[in-house]
């Protein structure tokens, strides 16, 4: 502050102030984007808040898929979910099935979840507190590490958003399709604007790492919402992820205003 103030007493011209950086994805207005644009892709919906009552099992071999973010019975995070929601709230309606999604953690099975697993998710749905554990899940696995890599990496909301949609499909693991695997290959095309590449060829190549890992795997083989959302931004130069935004995920089109 000294400095500043002695150099405005000798008279000199201050400097112009630095353009304010754009948003990143973690402001309230971008994130709420990035909800709907997910929920368009996984529920054909942008009404992301209704889906804290959805399940099913897609087929996939994950085994129940549910909630937000398509939390899964197969993977841990659903297991994950439903021990933060019973640390929380204890003798919830789904705390009973702890021991069954610990058995079925890494498979498709439904031992001991099925009849009724479905019907309590639905009645746990309603109540906030579970809505808040998916909502602090989501962003503790998925959401915060997305955004942090991208803003380490100097992207700005649509490419934070790219990793964002890529973690929520296919995870974060060490498999050839996780999340990592998929940056990795694309970082061996491009590179991003933190390390002095170009952010929109970077993005470009890491598109294609991510079409490359979706058609690794029939459950995702439709590419969609990478190329009919996130390239149509991309090919926009829409790098903030303004609005409006006009998209299209399984032939189904969207608009936000």
């Amino acid at each position: 502050m000294g400095a500043a103030t002695c150099a405005g007493l000798l008279g000199s011209v201050p400097a112009a102030a630095a353009p304010a950086a754009a948003p990143g994805l973690d402001d309230p207005a971008k994130k709420e984007i990035a909800m709907k644009l997910v929920s368009s892709a996984e529920n054909s919906s942008l009404d992301w808040k209704a889906q804290y009552r959805y399940i099913e099992d897609i087929g996939d071999g994950r085994g129940y898929t549910a909630g937000i973010i398509g939390f899964c019975s197969g993977t841990g995070d659903m297991l994950d979910l439903v021990q933060l929601y019973a640390d929380r709230k204890p003798g919830n309606v789904l705390a009973k099935y702890l021991p069954a999604l610990r058995r079925v953690d890494g498979t498709d099975s439904h031992d001991g979840l099925d009849p009724n697993f479905p019907g309590d998710w639905r009645k746990a749905a309603q109540d906030t507190a579970f809505q808040q554990a998916q909502n602090d899940e989501r962003d503790r696995v998925y959401f915060n590490p997305a955004v942090r890599q991208g803003k380490t990496d100097g992207l700005r909301a649509l490419g934070q958003f790219a990793y964002y949609d890529a973690v929520v499909m296919h995870g974060d693991g060490g498999d050839a399709t996780s999340f990592s695997s998929i940056r990795r290959r694309a970082l061996r095309q491009a590179k991003p604007p933190a390390q002095g590449g170009n952010e929109t060829t970077y993005l470009n190549a890491f598109l294609d790492a991510r079409v490359w890992a979706m058609k690794q795997e029939e459950a995702h083989s439709d590419t969609s919402r990478v190329d009919t959302a996130q390239r149509v931004f991309l090919r926009q130069g829409n790098l903030d992820l303004n609005p409006p935004l006009d998209w299209k995920v399984y032939g189904d089109s969207y608009h936000i205003g």
